[in-house]
């Protein structure tokens, strides 16, 4: 609870409260409340109980505990790219991914004062998403745990010289005067989130299309890569994401993080993870849900 700043702390007491009264409904988000976090576990679950955590891992902590049903976590922003390292976090956590939200991105430049501003605290993704309109004020980022976080930061210090970027709704409840609306460098700017729970769905009871995660290490083999992959084209699976990370510090094994579109159940799905299954390592599957957004 201490870790986050005085504003913040008796709201974060409210709502730990009440999500303690009934965990099933609870989703467990990153950041103080007012983040853009909170606004997804807000959309995504409009009938459920926002519980504030200081970081990613007490938020998935969360969910293991039963304290909550479920987190809303953030994975990739359009603009500043990956957000949080799912591929480190999930795979050895025990929850499974059960839904996806796109969340478009407003941030505002708030302040106890009217400045001239020598900094602005937030989190390095929103740092990086108005890069350009920093620059352009030689106002220099200074990065904080999260958005909302930075916003009751900058309250609690009451500086007229630094400012925070943050959701709108942050202003309000930290009781800063917005200086300037809309400050993303990008007008699109949107950042997908995913819900991750204890128990996976069941792919058979998906209405619509779906999308299926795994992770997954090729055999160290020549084009091992390039054979495991080729199932999903000779079946006509469409692979919407692939990204690598190592595992470990050996820089011997390449891990791979991948989204398709389908579900266990489909033959073209079955075919083309019996092909990839064969010339890998280890594949380990992380959730199959609904596809908030059509793909291509």
């Amino acid at each position: 609870m201490d870790a986050f700043p005085a504003p913040a702390r008796a709201m974060v007491r409210a709502m730990q409260a009440a999500a303690e009264g009934d965990p099933a409904r609870a989703v467990a988000f990153a950041g103080a409340p007012g983040a853009n976090s909170h606004r997804a576990a807000a959309e995504m679950r409009p009938d459920g109980l926002p519980l504030p955590c200081y970081s990613f891992e007490d938020a998935i902590d969360a969910v293991k505990a039963g304290r909550a049903g479920c987190a809303a976590i953030p994975v990739e922003n359009s603009q500043h790219g990956r957000v949080a390292d799912i591929h480190f976090l999930l795979p050895e956590s025990g929850l499974a991914i059960t839904g996806e939200h796109f969340l478009r991105i407003n941030h505002a430049l708030m302040a106890t004062g009217g400045g001239p501003f020598t900094a602005a605290y937030s989190h390095p993704q929103a740092l990086g998403q108005s890069r350009a309109f920093l620059r352009a004020r030689g106002i220099a980022p200074l990065a904080y745990a999260d958005t909302a976080g930075a916003a009751a930061h900058v309250a609690e210090r009451g500086e007229d010289r630094i400012a925070a970027i943050a959701p709108p709704l942050a202003a309000e409840l930290y009781g800063l005067e917005i200086v300037e609306h809309d400050v993303e460098d990008a007008p699109d700017n949107t950042t997908r989130f995913l819900a991750l729970a204890r128990d996976a769905l069941d792919p058979a009871t998906i209405a619509g299309e779906a999308i299926t995660t795994f992770v997954f290490e090729v055999k160290n083999i020549p084009a091992a890569l390039y054979k495991a992959l080729g199932g999903f084209a000779t079946n006509g699976v469409n692979m919407t994401k692939l990204e690598s990370y190592q595992a470990g510090a050996s820089f011997s094994a390449t891990m791979f993080y991948a989204d398709i579109i389908g579900s266990p159940g489909q033959p073209p799905v079955d075919r083309a993870l019996e092909e990839l299954a064969f010339h890998c390592k280890e594949l380990r599957m992380l959730g199959t849900y609904p596809q908030e957004r059509t793909r291509g």
